[in-house]
């Protein structure tokens, strides 16, 4: 089997970077509007994945990740259900200051949701302190392994 890449995943309300720890490219960029889901494996809990729909082809793919340990893996999944919170909370801004098309759906709830829980167990820093964009939103460096192939089936 060949080896599996060290990437980095950057997280922020404009959505998710993997890019290559080594060389720094980035290997693919999904918006936050095109990410439907994101879960962590309940039987491996340091593996966790999200789907994107491609709105060339409208096909879905599964991106599944191995982090190096469940508490990052823990983290990651926190802070990917804060920047969809994020980027909702914006959309209803722009639609409601009439700025911009907002690309949010008009079935959503204009509810706020509750806010995503801190984790209650230790979590190793990340390496990096988070950049911050212009309108000082957090851009949340990550490193994880993909999954692996033969695991689940699905490759990045």
């Amino acid at each position: 089997m060949k080896k599996v890449p060290t990437i980095v995943l950057s997280v922020s309300y404009k959505g998710v970077k993997f890019i290559d720890a080594t060389n720094k490219n980035i290997i693919a960029e999904h918006e936050i509007r095109n990410i439907s889901c994101a879960a962590q494996d309940p039987e491996d809990l340091s593996t966790f994945a999200y789907i994107t729909k491609d709105l060339k082809s409208s096909h879905h793919y599964c991106h599944v990740f191995t982090a190096f340990d469940v508490n990052l893996a823990y983290e990651i999944i926190l802070t990917l259900g804060q920047a969809f919170e994020v980027a909702y909370q914006l959309a209803l801004q722009a639609r409601k200051s009439g700025h911009g098309s907002s690309t949010l759906p008009e079935s959503f709830d204009s509810k706020p949701s509750k806010p995503v829980p801190k984790p209650r167990v230790n979590i190793r820093k990340s390496m990096e302190q988070p950049s911050m964009d212009q309108k000082g939103h957090a851009n949340v460096p990550w490193i994880v392994e993909p999954g692996q192939e033969a695991k689940r089936g699905v490759n990045t």
